[in-house]
């Protein structure tokens, strides 16, 4: 059984308004959210979302208590007067923003960028026949950035050189650009995965390779 201040330092899910994760906090944050309104704890019912208050959820603790209907991997909290399950998951009732960040400029990504596709020939192709081409080439000052990196076939890419494309008589099927900047969950990677999770994160996300950051 862990101790208490471990317990209250574990992971607890957020969800913005419209029940999107956002990100994680503490359950010792999660507690003080819910008595101070500012969110509800949130379960799973019959495959409804249900919503409580904080006043609904100690009521709902002690009954569940008394019924011994809790899930195998509940944890409680004991104060003098109440005993409280650990909410997994909590909904914020104020708007708030998703968080957004810019996409990191990689070989992958400028790949995703360009749906696999040579940006001269327009095949699409596996990511062993191509190769990420400077439009501007750094022999003539191109730099690393997004309006000035493509992705292009092997053959492409020896077959222009360090010539521009006017130069090489190639022309890109699209102007290349920045991505719009991505709503991205991140979650501790030393967060354990809670069952009551997975209604809101995807096996995609727990199943993705990890980048450096």
């Amino acid at each position: 059984m862990r101790g208490m201040s471990t317990l209250l330092s574990t992971h607890v899910l957020v969800l913005n308004r419209g029940y999107v994760p956002i990100r994680t906090t503490t359950v010792r944050d999660a507690f003080v959210k819910l008595f101070t309104s500012v969110a509800e704890a949130i379960s799973v019912e019959d495959g409804s979302y249900v919503g409580h208050t904080f006043h609904s959820w100690a009521e709902i603790s002690e009954l569940r208590r008394e019924l011994d209907d809790v899930p195998p991997d509940a944890e409680w909290i004991q104060t003098p007067s109440l005993s409280l399950l650990v909410p997994r998951v909590i909904r914020l009732l104020g708007y708030e923003r998703l968080p957004v960040h810019n996409v990191r400029l990689t070989r992958k990504n400028i790949y995703d960028r360009d749906n696999y596709t040579c940006q001269y020939t327009g095949k699409r192709l596996k990511s062993s026949e191509l190769n990420i081409d400077h439009v501007i080439p750094r022999s003539r000052g191109g730099r690393n950035t997004w309006e000035n990196l493509v992705t292009c076939s092997v053959e492409a890419n020896t077959k222009k050189g360090s010539r521009t494309p006017r130069e090489a008589g190639m022309k890109l099927i699209r102007p290349p650009r920045c991505p719009a900047p991505r709503h991205r969950l991140h979650i501790p990677h030393t967060a354990r995965r809670y069952r009551s999770w997975d209604h809101f994160v995807s096996d995609m996300y727990w199943n993705t390779e990890l980048e450096d950051e």
